[in-house]
C-alpha cells in the first residue's frame, strides 16, 4: 500500500537503503537533503525535523529557499521516495525550480509510484491556495514527462538551464 507521510526518523533504515541505491553523495531528487549528515541517528532526526519545519510559515526560510511541504512516499512501510510542494516560488526559483518536485528510489521506479505521488500532492497545493502549479523535468527524462502529463500537465515551454534542457509544465488545480 502506498501512502504519503511526513518525514520521520522511523524510516531511517529504509531511507538509508534508498540513499545507497542512488549512491552515497549522489543528490536525491527533491529529498531536501542539503548536507549529508544523516548517517547518525541524531543527524537523521535533526534532518527530518528540519524537513517538517519547512512548512511552518512562523519560521523564516533560509536565504534563497521558500516554505515547502515535504512528504515521503512510503510503500508497505518502507521509504520509496520524496515529493516536495513549494508553497510559492521566489524570482530565482521561478527560473530554476518548480512548485512540485519528486524523486523515486531506483528500485521502486516503473510501477506508477511517481504518478500516484504527484496526483496525491496536487490537493495539497490547492489547499495552499495555488490554482496552478509549475512542474519541470529534464527534457531527456521520458518517464518523468509521462508522470506530469498523466496528471494534467500542459507543456509551457522547453528551455536550456545551467544544468540541462528542461521541460516546464503547468497543471491547473481548479477551484478550492
Amino acid at each position: 500500500m502506498l501512502e504519503l507521510v511526513v518525514p520521520s526518523p522511523s524510516f531511517r533504515e529504509s531511507w538509508l537503503e534508498s540513499r545507497d541505491e542512488w549512491g552515497k553523495g549522489v543528490p536525491q531528487s527533491n529529498s531536501g537533503l542539503t548536507v549529508d549528515t544523516v548517517d547518525s541517528v541524531e543527524g537523521f532526526r535533526v534532518w527530518t525535523e528540519r524537513l517538517r519545519a519547512e512548512a511552518d510559515h512562523g519560521v523564516p526560510s533560509p536565504t534563497g529557499r521558500v516554505h515547502a511541504t515535504n512528504l515521503w512516499v512510503v510503500e508497505d512501510g518502507a521509504y520509496a521516495g520524496a515529493i516536495q510542494v513549494r508553497h510559492y516560488l521566489n524570482d530565482a526559483l521561478q527560473k530554476t525550480a518548480a512548485h512540485i518536485g519528486y524523486g523515486i528510489r531506483p528500485s521502486a521506479r516503473g510501477r506508477g509510484i511517481a504518478t500516484w505521488a504527484l496526483r496525491e500532492a496536487l490537493p495539497i497545493a490547492r489547499e495552499l491556495g495555488l490554482d496552478r502549479v509549475l512542474v519541470t523535468c529534464d527534457s531527456a527524462n521520458v518517464a518523468s514527462r509521462r508522470v506530469i502529463e498523466r496528471n494534467g500537465g500542459a507543456l509551457e515551454d522547453e528551455r536550456p538551464t545551467s544544468r540541462r534542457s528542461e521541460r516546464r509544465y503547468s497543471i491547473l488545480l481548479g477551484g478550492r
